[in-house]
Formats: structure tokens, sequence, C-alpha cells
């Protein structure tokens, strides 16, 4: 197994520069983060060349989070916004040499949602081949994040299908997927083809995947097994500092030093 950090969480107490060279020292794979316009790209560049870490991902904005937003991209009305805030994270991915933005659906229902979240994803996808750059969706669990359009892997599929672009893929989080529907095993199984990244985080409390209702040693030998070569996302919140977190990525790193 490869893992990644995700900056979102993980030494997010540092600026974005500083918590890659984090990550390397910890022996992460590669990296990826939530929303980094705040910092010039040019800064994260230099910082993925520093250390020779690829950022995997990043999110599109999520609009105007102090009045609720939580994502545009399937909001009648706010299209404009939402087709900005995709162009804004393509260019953003290609300065850094990012392969992936998930772009975020927002807080809507029923079928014109569904619609705006087609049209803007068609777009999303139209510029981002051009620059070999795979779109994400994502399901959210209805406990932490009630309301958001986009809730199960179904859901997710059929407007994978319906959008018709091969390079619109799914955000599988094992912590958001176990909430919602849980049989994980048989679900990655199932999905694998149209997977385009993992996450985890332990079940409840998304903490370090080393507690809870989560067997990750079996989940991640089931990735392992599906012929997943890519970094798989550490998207947790730790409960002390990021480094007294990491017994898990250390235990795996013995692990295959071992096999070695």
């Amino acid at each position: 197994m490869k893992f990644s950090a995700n900056l979102g969480f993980l030494w997010n107490d540092r600026p974005l520069p500083d918590a890659i060279h984090a990550a390397k020292a910890a022996g992460f794979d590669a990296v990826e983060c939530h929303w980094p316009y705040d910092v010039s790209a040019s800064k994260i560049l230099t910082a993925l060349s520093e250390t020779g870490l690829k950022m995997l991902s990043l999110n599109t904005r999520r609009g105007d989070v102090t009045g609720g937003d939580n994502g545009l991209s399937a909001i009648v009305g706010r299209e404009i916004e939402a087709r900005a805030n995709i162009d804004e994270a393509i260019t953003y991915a290609i300065a850094i040499e990012a392969k992936n933005v998930h772009v975020m659906a927002g807080f809507a229902i029923g079928h014109q949602a569904h619609l705006a979240f087609i049209k803007n994803l068609a777009y999303a996808c139209k510029n981002a081949a051009k620059h070999g750059i795979t779109i994400l969706i994502e399901p959210l669990n209805e406990y932490d994040v009630p309301g958001y359009f986009l809730k199960t892997t179904n859901q997710a599929i059929s407007i994978i299908d319906e959008v018709g672009f091969t390079n619109l893929k799914l955000m599988f989080d094992c912590y958001h997927v176990q909430l919602m529907e849980g049989d994980l095993s048989h679900r990655l199984e199932k999905l694998f083809p149209n997977i385009g990244h993992i996450q985890f985080a332990s079940v409840p409390d998304r903490g370090a995947p080393d507690h809870g209702e989560i067997n990750y040693e079996h989940v991640f030998q089931v990735i392992s097994n599906l012929g997943y070569v890519y970094p798989t996302g550490a998207e947790y919140k730790p409960n002390c500092p990021t480094d007294q977190s990491l017994e898990w990525l250390r235990k795996s790193q013995a692990i295959s030093s071992n096999a070695l």
C-alpha cells in the first residue's frame, strides 16, 4: 500500500508548503489538499519539487462558507459561480501538476439540482480532459453534512453514467461510505472500475485508522488485491498532533520493510 496525506486535516496548523515537507518526513508517498487557493501555486510546486511528492487532488471552492455554502455545482442559479470555481481549480491543478479535481456539489435537492450538477460536471470534464485531469465526485454522509446533494455511491455512479465522460470518477471515501451504506469490501470490488481515488478514516469519530468499527487491515488488503496502485488518502482528523497519530503508518511501513 501507498499512502497520501490529506493536508486539509493533517498538519493543518502549518502553512501548506511546510505541511508538504512534514508529510515527506513522515514517510507518505504523496499529498492531497482541500482548498489551496490562498497559497500561490508556485510555492506549492516548489515544495512538491523539493520533496519529490505529487499533489494528487484538490477541491473546488465551497462558495460563501459564512453563508452556508459547501460547493456550488448542484445549485440552480449559481452556474456562473460554479463554473468559475471549476476553471480556477483546473488552472491551479495544472500549475501544480495535480491530476484530480474534486467538484463539490453543495446543498441542494431535486431534479433541477440534478440537471445543474450534470451540466456543470460535463463542463468540468470537457475542460479537464484537455489537460489529462480527472474530475472526481464524492458522496458525503448525512450525519456530518446533512443536506449535501450527493449522498450515496449508487447516486454517484448514476451521475457518472449520465454525464458520460471517461474522466469522471468516484472519490470513494471509506468513512462516508461506511456511515451511509456499509459493506465496504463488496462496494470496493463492485465499484472499482469507476473509482478515481480512495480515502479513509476511522468510524465513527473520523480519527486515525487504528481504531473504530472498520478493520482497515482487511480493507487495505482488499484495495491491494484489486490492483489499486495509487496512494490511498489519509483524510482523518487527528485527536493529537499529527505526528503522534501516525502509529498506523509506521506499522504499515514496518510490515512492508519486513516483506522485502
